[in-house]
């Protein structure tokens, strides 16, 4: 565990326990802590900050112990409120997902394996772990189906797209090197190893980076599917399906994103003209 909270307490260690030049940890007060989380915690994602906050208490609490602060500190480390489905799903434009496979070179044995496993997350809405784990033998190539394992042990079989079988097809025959493996993707260079659910998102990230669109990671590309499917007509239970959820209490997030559906609840601004022609009451 301590090891662990080590990579989130380092800001603190580095810039107020025992900054550049000191030989031992100085007497932190309560106001450079409060200033230092006024500045760093707002620019972290809700879990950053929450695993921020858990660290940096046991290090104070720590720290006190040993006689190294004067004062318990712990009760300023404010508490990170994080409400379930708060957030919205960041989808990317159709031009986006278009460059991403562009971004790959089919002619290059690592291109055609980078495009396989983008189109294949973003027409399949699967999660980078799923692409990691598929295996040559989930693929039923007469029936048109794959056999995707998912959380929790979870095993559906899934219509398999053409476009999706194309690029596997690519794949395989021009891409993948010879090896016993048999994950469907494996490691372009030796030791022909199958990839890893990190490696899979990465592959997502250097395509968006070679497309210049900044940090895109494996689970844009799952929101995208989904918002997409939702706008086009599909209701939360074919979402939910699509994205192999257990019911639709994990799918009603895309509802805030669902602009064919909200604009119906939007009233008129006062005073300007609506759809229909009729001017909003003032």
């Amino acid at each position: 565990m301590a090891v662990a909270y080590a990579h989130w307490v380092q800001p603190f260690v580095e810039q107020l326990l025992c900054p550049p030049g000191s030989d031992r940890p100085r007497d932190v007060s309560v106001v450079e802590l409060v200033a230092f989380l006024a500045h760093a915690l707002p620019a972290m994602s809700g879990k950053s900050a929450q695993m921020t906050a858990t660290a940096l208490r046991s290090l104070l609490r720590f720290g006190q112990a040993q006689g190294l602060l004067s004062a318990d500190l712990t009760a300023a480390v404010p508490s990170i409120a994080r409400w379930r489905l708060s957030g919205l799903p960041r989808p990317l434009r159709p031009d986006q997902v278009q460059a991403l496979p562009d971004a790959c070179d089919p002619a290059d044995p690592v291109g055609a394996r980078d495009r396989a496993v983008i189109v294949l997350m973003r027409r399949m809405a699967l999660r980078s772990a799923e692409v990691a784990a598929l295996r040559l033998d989930d693929i039923d190539w007469i029936g048109g189906t794959v056999c995707v394992r998912g959380k929790g042990g979870r095993v559906d079989r899934m219509p398999l797209p053409t476009d999706v079988g194309e690029a596997l097809v690519d794949y395989l025959r021009h891409g993948r090197p010879a090896t016993p493996e048999r994950t469907v993707f494996v490691r372009a260079v030796a030791p022909f190893t199958p990839l890893g659910s990190n490696s899979v998102s990465c592959i997502v990230g250097r395509a968006a980076r070679r497309a210049s669109l900044g940090t895109v990671h494996g689970h844009r590309l799952r929101h995208t599917a989904a918002s997409e499917t939702l706008n086009a007509g599909a209701s939360l239970d074919e979402v939910a399906q699509l994205l192999r959820h257990e019911g639709v209490a994990s799918t009603v997030v895309y509802a805030k994103v669902d602009r064919s559906r909200l604009i119906a609840l939007a009233r008129p601004w006062p005073g300007k003209t609506d759809v229909s022609g009729q001017r909003g009451s003032r």
